[in-house]
């Protein structure tokens, strides 16, 4: 029985879920959920989520919402081994790291420099934010020297996670990654490595690229 998914192409963790499930094989009933038009806050999904954001989940009545949480659970639950959230505790750990330096520091760095000009009315980008942006993006520079992919030599939901996010930073300012060979040539792996990327992720990445672009672009002209 496919399991429901609430979700939006323009949203990294969305993405991240896709992703995960097409790994594993696991098939998903897409239910897109428009927040601009306030779907998320129709009763019906306040009744499985009252955080009332996207992705959420429904496995049969289990709800659960929070990317990394989902695609974990995708993972424990469905995949036919742990490769892509190793069991071992050392290697889960780092995978954990990488997973929540993905929601705490580089995807939060990254929407505090965008979504306050695209939903929150502010007249220009901030500086310091954009500063807090870079550094984050160097610390993936810097995990990415030590290996391969994100969390050691093969590819986890660590990297499913992070790609969703580096893959729409890019799509708003390439240049965001200038000077970042590691994070290209892994960006590159994995582009190459998950199954239907184009379609799972980049479609989704290119779609908020505009969105933002276009927010930008009514500043420019003010």
């Amino acid at each position: 029985m496919p399991i429901d998914l609430y979700y939006m192409d323009v949203s990294a963790p969305c993405r991240a879920v896709m992703m995960t499930a097409k790994l594993i094989g696991v098939e998903l009933n897409m239910k897109m959920t428009n927040l601009m038009a306030g779907e998320h806050m129709k009763p019906e999904f306040l009744a499985i989520n009252p955080q009332h954001n996207v992705p959420t989940v429904d496995d049969n009545g289990f709800y659960l919402n929070e990317s990394r949480a989902i695609c974990a659970y995708l993972i424990n639950q469905y995949a036919k081994d742990d490769t892509l959230y190793p069991k071992e505790p050392k290697v889960r750990a780092l995978v954990d790291q990488r997973l929540y330096f993905d929601m705490g520091v580089l995807y939060q760095k990254f929407g505090l420099v965008y979504y306050p000009v695209i939903m929150g009315g502010a007249k220009k980008l901030s500086e310091s934010a954009i500063k807090d942006l870079a550094g984050a993006i160097d610390f993936l520079e810097t995990f990415l020297s030590k290996t391969t992919y994100a969390a050691g030599d093969h590819l986890t939901i660590a990297d499913v996670a992070l790609v969703a996010s580096v893959a729409t930073i890019e799509a708003v300012d390439k240049t965001h990654l200038d000077n970042h060979p590691k994070i290209q040539k892994w960006l590159e792996t994995c582009k190459a490595e998950i199954p239907d990327y184009q379609e799972l992720n980049q479609k989704g990445a290119e779609m908020f690229g505009q969105w933002a672009q276009g927010a930008l672009a009514k500043l420019e002209s003010a």
